[in-house]
């Protein structure tokens, strides 16, 4: 096999820089899951997700990649996000779980979801092309990653996007009228 893994320079880069985002992201949810900044959890979460979905718009708007080899080679068992599943569902308690219309263009059908398993998923889409990548076969990962965001994983950080960005939006938004009054008062008279 050549040097460049069967990719030219430029998706070398989009592999790496792939790479990149997909560790941050399991980084954070890792993080989170562990309880480590539970009062920064959701905007770090938004971040994090939205990070992605740009990495994965990329991925979504090339030309379908196709692996050096016509065979997904094995680099290794795949890690049992199970564990990072239920700390995410008991740090995301009372706010886990949403409704959203399963798939707007076929149906106005109403489905259940969990953000815990949006992420848990998602991770461990990302997982298995980290692993492809950190073996030395950067075409199989930017494959499995323009593959599984296509199918799974590119849906799924929508919806957690848009239920992170509602978490925010109501944790902000729906104040007190007195204290907003307060604070709309305070800003129009402090010498700023």
């Amino acid at each position: 096999m050549s040097e460049n893994h069967g990719l030219d320079a430029d998706l070398l880069v989009l592999a790496t820089a792939t790479a990149g985002v997909a560790e941050r992201f399991l980084d954070t949810v890792r993080e989170v899951a562990a309880g480590v900044s539970p009062d920064s959890s959701i905007p770090l979460l938004l971040l994090a997700v939205s990070d992605l979905s740009a990495a994965g718009a990329r991925l979504g708007a090339i030309v379908d990649i196709v692996p050096a080899e016509r065979f997904e080679p094995d680099d290794g068992p795949e890690g049992d996000l199970e564990p990072l599943r239920v700390s995410l569902a008991n740090v995301l308690e009372g706010i886990d779980e949403y409704t959203e219309v399963a798939d707007p263009l076929v149906s106005p059908e109403v489905s259940a979801g969990a953000l815990s398993n949006d992420l848990s998923d998602i991770a461990q889409a990302l997982s298995v092309g980290l692993a492809h990548h950190r073996a030395g076969n950067p075409s199989e990962a930017l494959w499995w990653w323009q593959f599984s965001y296509l199918s799974a994983w590119g849906e799924r950080a929508a919806s957690a996007m848009r239920i992170l960005l509602s978490l925010i939006s109501h944790l902000r938004l729906d104040v007190d009228d007195d204290v907003a009054g307060e604070a709309e008062f305070d800003a129009l008279h402090t010498g700023g």
